[in-house]
This record gives C-alpha cells, sequence and structure tokens, in this order.
C-alpha cells in the first residue's frame, strides 16, 4: 500500500512539474515575442534622387512593423553624409559612392539600389543618342550648339545640379568633367531638372533614371537605352549606386538598425525594382 502511495505522490508531482515547463516555456515565447518587435523613430536625410525607393521603403516596412515611423527629408547626398556624421539623423542618404575623405571622418557605405543616371532632353530634341564624350564637351563648354550634334541650329541649355548633389558629384565624376562644367543652370532637386528641360526644347539635364517621366526623353549613351536591364548588366555606363550611410563606431537604435537589415536585404528587392531601380540583392 505504501509503494503505491509512493508512486501515486510521484506521479502527481511529475505532472505538476511538466505543468509548470509548459507555463515557463509559454511565458518565454511570449517574451521572445515582445523583444523580438520594435518600435521607434528612424530618420533619415539626404539624396533627392533617392526619394522615391525611401517611399517605397517607408511604405513596406511601416507596414511590416506598425511601431516605427521612418522619417525621410530630401536635403542632397553633401547634406545627408554631414549630417550623419554630426549624429544629427540616424542614416545618411547618397545617391553616390562615397570619397576617401568621408570614409576616414567615419562614414559607413551601405549600397541598397544601383540607378542608372539619364541624360535627359525636351521630347522635340530630334536627338536620339550621344556619346559619353560629346556629353563631356556638351557640360565643358565645348559643343554650345545642338547643330554640332545633328539637331537644330539652337543653343544649348546646360541643366544641372547643386553643388551638394550625389547625382551632380556621380555625372561629373562618369563623364569625367569635374570642376569643369559650364551651367546654364543649377537646381536643388531632381523634379527641378525635369521640369526645366521638359520646358525648354534646347535644354539637356541629368536625372536619375528612377525619375524620368514622359515629360522628357532619356537619349542612349554610346548606343545603349538606359533603363533597369541595362543599368544591372553594366552596358549602361553613366550609373552609381545608392547608400545608405552610417557612422563608424556609433550604434543605431533597434528601429534604425532594423530598418538598415532590412533594406540592405534581398526582402526589400521587390521595393527597389518598384522605383526603377535595380537591387544588389535581387
Amino acid at each position: 500500500m505504501k509503494k503505491l502511495i509512493a508512486v501515486l505522490m510521484a506521479g502527481a508531482m511529475a505532472f505538476s512539474l511538466a505543468a509548470c515547463g509548459n507555463k515557463s516555456a509559454e511565458q518565454s515565447d511570449a517574451g521572445n515575442d515582445k523583444t523580438e518587435s520594435i518600435s521607434g523613430v528612424v530618420n533619415t536625410d539626404g539624396s533627392t534622387s533617392m526619394a522615391d525607393v525611401m517611399a517605397a521603403f517607408q511604405e513596406s516596412f511601416e507596414g511590416e512593423n506598425s511601431g516605427v515611423t521612418v522619417n525621410y527629408s530630401g536635403t542632397g547626398s553633401g547634406s545627408g553624409i554631414k549630417n550623419v556624421l554630426a549624429g544629427t539623423v540616424d542614416i545618411g542618404l547618397a545617391s553616390r559612392a562615397l570619397t576617401d575623405e568621408e570614409k576616414a571622418e567615419g562614414a559607413v557605405e551601405n549600397i541598397v539600389a544601383l540607378d542608372g543616371v539619364a541624360i535627359v532632353i525636351n521630347p522635340e530634341n530630334t536627338v536620339t543618342s550621344l556619346t559619353v564624350e560629346q556629353i563631356a564637351q556638351i557640360y565643358n563648354g565645348t559643343i554650345t550648339n545642338w547643330s554640332e550634334l545633328g539637331g537644330a541650329d539652337a543653343e544649348i541649355a546646360v541643366i544641372g545640379r547643386d553643388a551638394a548633389s550625389g547625382t551632380r558629384g556621380a555625372f561629373e565624376e562618369i563623364v569625367g568633367v569635374e570642376d569643369a562644367c559650364k551651367y546654364t543652370n543649377e537646381y536643388e532637386s531632381t523634379g527641378e531638372v525635369i521640369g526645366s528641360v521638359a520646358g525648354n526644347p534646347n535644354a539637356i539635364g541629368y536625372a536619375s533614371l528612377s525619375a524620368v517621366d514622359k515629360t522628357v526623353t532619356a537619349v542612349a549613351v554610346d548606343g545603349v537605352t538606359p533603363s533597369e536591364a541595362t543599368v544591372a548588366d553594366g552596358t549602361y555606363k553613366i550609373q552609381r549606386p545608392f547608400v545608405m550611410v552610417t557612422k563608424e563606431g556609433v550604434e543605431l537604435s533597434d528601429a534604425a538598425q532594423a530598418f538598415l537589415d532590412w533594406a540592405m536585404s534581398a526582402d526589400a528587392a521587390d521595393e527597389v525594382e518598384a522605383a526603377g531601380c535595380v537591387s544588389p540583392n535581387a
């Protein structure tokens, strides 16, 4: 009889321990779920050319993470890099590769997309293709009239971005006209360049491929039309990276780190492509 009682008591204790164990596991799982959820504000600032990519990123990431708000301010690549180095934003945005000097100051380059820099003209212009050399000659003032390129007898209005622009930096470096451009007008945003060229039959400008719309025409460069496919395979020569910039040694908030990790992953590839760019993770 005593043996039977001992067996029953042992069984009861085992059941009690198992129940407690299950309860602890459930509590642990709940704690893990709580840990995995993120919340907070992520402040980003920089390239206006990245506006479409950032809009797609914001909508998708915030949709998956309701506790996170991603703010975007388009002030130009140079400003974005300076602000992240100064610690006034979480992530800077640059539509060009970082310089050695910027990297020496602690800027870290995180490439989230590749983008073509389209050479745009007014739809009334009959010129359809230019070489890199001809583009350089237009921007450095060697070629000044469209008739020299098979177009109308009209002076070329040379449109570009302001000095803080990543698009300008990338364009001038690739084409080989750094510090040599003779601009008719300079603008602070991609939209202003597009608008200026759309309103002037004799204008030429450069803009992010993702921003090109039906109001302007993107010419072929060395016989290659800019597109997502020609940027991806490297045949379109005037292209640059879209970069999220962080500062070396500075720990991001959980929300900012999660956003950066997601933007750098294959999970963001659809959003990059929807914005007209090429994902390095596609």
